[in-house]
């Protein structure tokens, strides 16, 4: 990733709108400031700097400050955590579906009753 400032010669605020607007649409592009008492912009992304200045100089008289490789943001270490056992469950049974098992009723078993199916 390469941060890039740039100097523009912007006067007004819907100058300034518009380059912005017209270096957030490059792709590549992470992220954008600009500070209208110094009058620049930088651009921090994976992108040529004269591209941006191309886009730029349709706008506005635009001229290259400084490149240079961005900075990481500085991570923090973390301590490692301690692992907690974890809670075995019980085990559960699912059942997708429930197989219906027919009630059936022999006369065998009793004379009197008539075959039921339920």
């Amino acid at each position: 990733m390469k941060k890039a400032v740039l100097r523009l010669d912007l006067h007004e605020e819907k100058a300034k709108k518009k380059a912005m607007k017209t270096v957030s649409r490059l792709p590549g592009v992470h992220s954008i400031s600009m500070e209208m008492k110094d009058q620049k912009l930088t651009v921090i992304g994976d992108i040529d700097p004269v591209h941006i200045v191309a886009k730029l100089r349709k706008l506005c008289c635009t001229e290259i400050v400084t490149v240079e490789p961005a900075k990481e943001p500085e991570k923090k270490k973390e301590e490692p955590k301690k692992e907690e056992p974890k809670k075995q469950d019980q085990d559960l049974h699912i059942t997708a579906y429930h197989y219906h098992y027919p009630h059936v009723v022999s006369v065998e078993e009793d004379p009197n009753a008539i075959c039921v199916i339920s």
